[in-house]
């Protein structure tokens, strides 16, 4: 007895769930393949449940580093920044919830300050007490956060390529679907991964330009980690929750009492330094700013030493506690 044939419709969905599941396995595979070949450098705690991907080096007062979106905490040891930092401080530089090796929950908006809230307690697990924080652009929210929640336990800041001003970007609606509930899901283990592969390549160059990407970035750069599934989702809502954080953090600015260096390239494609660095530095008569002619966004690669000597400047400049002996520059 032949089984009557299938309609158009029922077979036109066949089709797509075969396609759908044929593309979360072929992104699962990637994803494992990826951390295969791109394991863990550092070292793990967890808090509050969340288990946390660190580097911790060298000796010293401490410095804790804070990376941007697309990148994870190996961006400092590609830069050059940790090494250099390294000779005179304990540095440790953090995965953001969701990108490298720490997990970013369902169930939580994951904004700059639960971000901070988080990262905060895992230094207070680590013992580390009054560290300079530097943050990189999307980092630089969070390094606010934590300096603006817990102005005693941030000795100052060292703000690399941030967006401070409540501006309109086109980047974050394209950015949304991803963070979607439930589309969101299946968007980021199907379709985003193979969409978002070839415009990878065109982000890290506009990221680096005017200057063109380092070779020890091509070489040692995990290229699939941004496509896998869990760090779509944790850039998603990085770029949803971007303006709405910034909104609240704006009128809170002049409460910082501490030593702040802000730092931009002049040549910045993402983010306008005269509208974001120049502004912020207009807000905090005590500040510093120190402009790169000619580097863009990834301004810590074209300068790391400046960077470097920014975090001495900052810890050489933040107040000692009564007993405590002042780091020297």
């Amino acid at each position: 007895m032949n089984a009557d044939p299938l309609d158009p419709t029922t077979l036109q969905a066949l089709l797509l769930v075969t396609a759908l599941a044929a593309m979360a396995l072929y992104n699962r595979y990637q994803t494992r393949r990826a951390e295969r070949e791109h394991p863990p450098s550092g070292q793990f705690i967890t808090v509050d449940g969340v288990r946390l991907h660190y580097l911790d080096q060298g000796q010293g007062s401490p410095v804790v580093l804070l990376h941007g979106n697309v990148v994870g905490a190996e961006d400092y040891v590609l830069s050059g920044v940790l090494e250099r930092a390294a000779r005179t401080h304990r540095v440790l530089a953090f995965d953001r919830p969701g990108y490298g090796y720490s997990d970013r929950p369902l169930g939580t908006l994951w904004t700059a300050t639960r971000q901070a809230e988080l990262l905060q307690r895992a230094l207070l697990q680590l013992g580390v007490e009054r560290p300079v924080v530097v943050g990189h652009s999307w980092g630089t929210l969070v390094a606010l956060k934590m300096a603006l929640n817990h102005p005693d336990s941030v000795a100052g800041l060292v703000l690399l390529g941030g967006y401070y001003a409540a501006t309109a970007r086109l980047d974050v609606l394209a950015a949304a679907p991803p963070a979607i509930p439930l589309i969101g899901g299946a968007l980021r283990h199907t379709l985003a991964p193979l969409l978002n592969g070839p415009l990878l390549a065109l982000n890290v160059r506009v990221m680096f330009a005017p200057l063109p990407v380092p070779e020890r970035f091509k070489r040692q750069f995990p290229q699939q980690f941004p496509l896998r599934p869990l760090q779509i989702r944790a850039e998603s809502q990085d770029a949803v929750t971007l303006i709405p954080a910034v909104m609240k953090m704006r009128e809170r600015y002049r409460e910082l009492r501490l030593p702040v260096m802000i730092m931009a390239g002049t040549g910045d494609l993402v983010v306008q330094h005269e509208r974001h660095a120049r502004w912020l530095h207009e807000q905090l008569p005590g500040s510093h700013l120190q402009l790169i002619p000619e580097a863009g966004h990834m301004l810590h690669y074209a300068a790391p030493g400046q960077v470097a000597a920014a975090i001495e400047r900052v810890a050489a400049e933040a107040p000692a506690r009564p007993g405590e002996e002042r780091p020297r520059a």
